[in-house]
């Protein structure tokens, strides 16, 4: 399965040349070393040239569509300190060239007032220069998690890749994947806030159990205007899916069964119901996809 989405001999490419996503050192008395290793890896893929800045164009398909400005100018200003340690990876377009992997440093390098930058050129089909660039977007930790989640889905409909092969693509583990593409089943507007970075993603999925889209953006909107912690939200979420029945199948749930549920959702990463008391009942657990049914079953089968 870890070889199905990727042309033959163009995986090995890549995880090579992303082992080495160094923009800077991280210190000064390591710079020297790193230029080094990632001269040698380099060597094992294609001699870089230098390209006229003038000559690349960005990819459309690039699914980062927001940078951001504050990372960039310091990353430019590492630039003109060290240089460009990680090469691009261009296609050739007519006379021209379009970037496949690594906008960000080129956009840094513009800004840092660069007339060249090293780049490897190679020859890529469509499908490799969608895949290449959502991967390597998606071994970042910064990227917007709506995009991320986005570019996930998209990975997996059009390419058909399961979860644990992007997963061990982008180096994640599947239930963060899982929690990833689990966003993208709320509000619109919910997501909107995620998207322009007034809602935390750990915060989001706090409210992914709530089924009402009404009540999934005023909550969202309580954490983003109040500034309370997940766990605070958590507490909210809790008390609007508390029962509102007075029946006495619900005052007989005890403290530590209702702890106990409480916790599955924390094990399962999904919502977690019981109909039912201490002495009989039904415990409901939710999946939304058959990857989301493969994950809680192994987390299962493993406990």
């Amino acid at each position: 399965m870890a070889g199905k989405g990727l042309g033959r001999g163009l995986g090995s490419l890549f995880a090579e040349y992303e082992d080495f996503k160094i923009d800077e050192p991280e210190n000064p008395e390591k710079k020297e070393i790193v230029k080094e290793v990632v001269k040698e890896v380099i060597k094992t893929v294609d001699k870089p040239a230098e390209i006229d800045i003038s000559l690349i164009d960005r990819n459309e398909g690039q699914p980062r569509k927001t940078f951001n400005e504050k990372a960039l100018n310091e990353l430019a200003a590492s630039i003109k300190i060290h240089g460009i340690l990680q090469p691009l990876l261009l296609q050739k377009v007519g006379d021209r060239y379009m970037i496949v992997a690594g906008e960000r440093r080129f956009r840094a390098a513009k800004i840092a007032g660069l007339k060249s930058v090293p780049a490897v050129v190679k020859e890529f089909t469509d499908r490799e220069v969608r895949e290449i660039s959502i991967i390597e977007n998606l071994q970042r930790e910064d990227l917007n998690p709506i995009e991320s989640a986005r570019a996930i889905k998209e990975l997996m409909d059009k390419y058909n890749l399961k979860q644990e092969t992007i997963a061990d693509r982008i180096g994640k583990s599947r239930p963060a994947v899982a929690n990833t593409l689990r966003l993208l089943t709320l509000d619109e507007r919910v997501i909107e806030m995620i998207r322009m970075g007034k809602l935390s993603a750990s915060h989001a999925r706090t409210l992914v159990a709530i089924e009402d889209k009404n009540a999934q953006y005023e909550l969202a909107k309580l954490a983003s205007e109040s500034k309370i912690s997940v766990h605070e939200l958590e507490k909210a979420v809790k008390k609007y899916q508390k029962p509102t029945s007075k029946n006495s199948v619900a005052k007989e749930q005890s403290g530590e069964l209702k702890a106990f549920i409480l916790k599955m959702q924390n094990v399962f990463s999904t919502k977690v119901s019981i109909l039912g008391n201490d002495k009989k009942g039904r415990i409901f657990i939710d999946y939304y996809n058959p990857d989301d049914l493969q994950r809680i079953y192994d987390i299962i089968e493993k406990l």
